[in-house]
């Protein structure tokens, strides 16, 4: 307990017995006690609550932790995608690429398609 060993307790335990007496010391010791019990339901009320916030405090940690760490890959993936769109092209996937309004073939000119036949006037 606090350092009190069974010869110190039997000690307090005549000492009180003298100077209370044996009348007043059961009705000590059940105040006593029963304070004891009012003060442990107490304190275990606490204790709980304590437990319940220490308990949701890791919760909130793991929460940003896990935040964390899935934003660090999501900005590695950026950076590996930037990567890969910054870099050159070979030609075999340059074909797979849909053409834009300026890759469009150029049109024939008049001149160099064939004469059709002219309506005789």
């Amino acid at each position: 307990m606090f350092g009190i060993g069974a010869p110190e307790l039997i000690v307090i335990l005549v000492v009180a017995l003298v100077v209370l007496g044996p009348k007043r010391l059961p009705e000590l010791a059940r105040g006593l006690g029963r304070t004891l019990g009012e003060f442990r339901r107490a304190t275990s009320g606490v204790s709980e609550e304590l437990d319940n916030a220490r308990v949701l405090l890791e919760e909130e940690v793991r929460q940003a932790e896990y935040s964390a760490r899935a934003g660090d890959r999501a900005d590695a993936d950026d950076h590996q995608i930037e990567k890969r769109s910054s870099s050159t092209l070979p030609a075999s996937t340059e074909a797979h690429i849909a053409p834009s309004a300026n890759d469009a073939p150029p049109q024939p000119d008049a001149a160099s398609q064939p004469d059709k036949e002219k309506p005789a006037q």
